[in-house]
């Protein structure tokens, strides 16, 4: 398992893809491909109310990745130390066996580069001590860059907070 999570706040976000564009001008995306992708569904009734559904969609960096497997020239690597799958460039050959065997379509294909391309967390950001563009760049901080462990404390703490409000 990975020692990063990135986390969605379904009350917080407004839906504005401001994630995305974060992601996709610090690493340079084209505009067709998604390292991250927000998916938004509605307006949907909510307590009466209309309300958009979002899902963010970052890479799992999943403990035994298939694009790791799938990958025959070992571009594709999963870091020993923090469990962040990325692609080493130059070692790419754009087979492309890493998307079909990702089962979310995470990694993307590159048509300027000729290469893969994939959610990496923004390692480069983090080595440094620093939050991925796309959680850096959320406009109504939704999103947050936490560990598996604070993740579900997270969660919690925020669900006794809105009981709280509701019943003061």
């Amino acid at each position: 398992m990975s020692k990063y999570l990135i986390m969605l706040d379904q009350n917080r976000c407004i839906s504005c893809h401001a994630c995305e564009v974060h992601c996709q001008m610090k690493n340079r995306v084209p505009a067709d491909a998604r390292l991250g992708k927000l998916i938004t569904v509605g307006p949907v009734s909510h307590e009466g109310k209309p309300r958009m559904l979002n899902l963010f969609m970052p890479c799992f960096q999943c403990e035994r990745p298939w694009c790791v497997t799938a990958c025959p020239t070992g571009a594709m690597t999963r870091r020993e130390s923090d469990g962040i799958v990325y692609v080493q460039e130059d070692l790419c050959v754009g087979c492309k066996a890493c998307i079909k065997a990702c089962p979310w379509q995470v990694p993307q294909w590159n048509d300027y580069t000729g290469r893969v391309m994939k959610c990496d967390y923004c390692r480069d950001r983090i080595d440094v001590g620093e939050k991925p563009a796309c959680v850096a760049g959320c406009t109504s901080h939704a999103l947050s860059f936490v560990r598996p462990n604070e993740a579900s404390a997270h969660t919690r703490e925020d669900y006794a907070r809105r009981i709280l409000l509701r019943h003061p």
